[in-house]
């Protein structure tokens, strides 16, 4: 599956437009996580285990919008977007989306 940010790909003609798609997840907090993120706040630096938190969550939406592209018979997702928000204290939602087209080549 094709994944790009733009409307057009070079080369490669929208032979059909499948539709809006989407995948998300909903990540908290873990408590020892927290622990960690804490000290790291009074010392500086990053917070690795939210890096790879938030790295698995957006690796996850992007699987579910591709499952959800391939179940429209799409070959690739067009204008793609990651998108993040607090859905409660402690708990973010990561969003990808575009729109699912069947490309052919020129």
């Amino acid at each position: 599956m094709m994944i790009v940010t733009t409307e057009q790909v070079p080369n490669r003609t929208v032979k059909e437009l499948k539709g809006y798609v989407k995948g998300s997840t909903v990540r908290a907090k873990h408590i020892g996580r927290d622990l960690m993120a804490g000290l790291r706040t009074l010392v500086g630096g990053e917070i690795k285990d939210y890096t790879e938190m938030m790295a698995e969550a957006r690796q996850m939406a992007i699987e579910r919008m591709v499952e959800e592209a391939e179940k429209k018979g799409a070959n690739a997702i067009v204008a793609f977007r990651l998108q993040t928000s607090a859905v409660m204290d402690g708990a973010s939602e990561i969003i990808a989306y575009g729109t699912a087209v069947l490309l052919e080549e020129e």
